[in-house]
């Protein structure tokens, strides 16, 4: 799988703007404007990810900006109240940052994004400092590869190296991601794993699998013959 994107250093942004704590509340808007991001890092003096200023931390300042608001609504909503005050990245951040290591797997990064509802990752290396950002896009870029190479992966990584020199009689077809697997093989136990491996592909979209056992022989019980369609989602 030479060249394929499989872990978030392949995908992520390596150039970065990111924040000092002391950064201020109207150079953080121009920020955002000038390089088209709704959130961005802040770094300590160290160059540590210490947190992180969004649009969702910056909104209090205008929701919060009319005089009349009530004092019941102000003790519901303390945290926004505070940010309305804040002037600096210190003071509007919002802290620990949710962040990824360049060597953890795009399905890692995908799963703490769905966890905590967050659009894009800051990627840190092992002493916090910042070494890029990653995005819901970036994750998926992989699945633009071509058709081809995904088949070709599929027939090298797993149809070879499971099935071997009966490897012959396994046909691999992927169209618009989808992998069809099809043919016979002598190992039957052996034809749920084949589908299961297909799946974690780089780039598969989903799995079709018809691959049959060997011919079932005469005498045989009917749950003994070797025949398998399985299909993963």
């Amino acid at each position: 799988m030479n060249g394929t994107p499989t872990v978030v250093n392949d995908v992520m942004a390596h150039r970065v703007v990111a924040l000092r704590i002391g950064a201020l509340f109207k150079d953080i808007v121009k920020a955002m404007r000038q390089w088209r991001v709704s959130a961005l890092p802040v770094l300590d003096d160290t160059g540590v990810v210490v947190g992180v200023v969004s649009e969702a931390d910056l909104l209090p300042k205008e929701e919060y900006s009319d005089a009349d608001i009530g004092r019941y609504g102000q003790l519901g909503h303390l945290a926004d109240v505070h940010k309305a005050d804040a002037v600096t990245a210190g003071e509007l951040m919002t802290a620990p940052a949710v962040t990824v290591r360049p060597d953890a797997t795009l399905a890692h990064a995908a799963r703490i994004m769905a966890r905590t509802g967050v659009k894009r990752l800051p990627v840190v290396g092992r002493d916090g400092t910042l070494k890029g950002i990653v995005s819901r896009s970036d994750l998926l870029k992989v699945f633009l590869r071509d058709d081809a190479d995904i088949a070709a992966d599929v027939r090298h990584e797993i149809v070879l190296r499971l099935f071997g020199p009966h490897s012959d009689t396994v046909q691999v077809a992927v169209h618009d991601g989808v992998v069809a697997l099809s043919g016979q093989v002598r190992e039957t136990v052996l034809i749920p794993l084949a589908a299961r491996l297909a799946r974690a592909v780089p780039g598969v979209v989903d799995v079709e699998c018809a691959l049959t056992g060997p011919p079932r022989r005469a005498g045989l019980a009917p749950g003994l013959h070797g025949a398998g369609r399985t299909r993963t989602a």
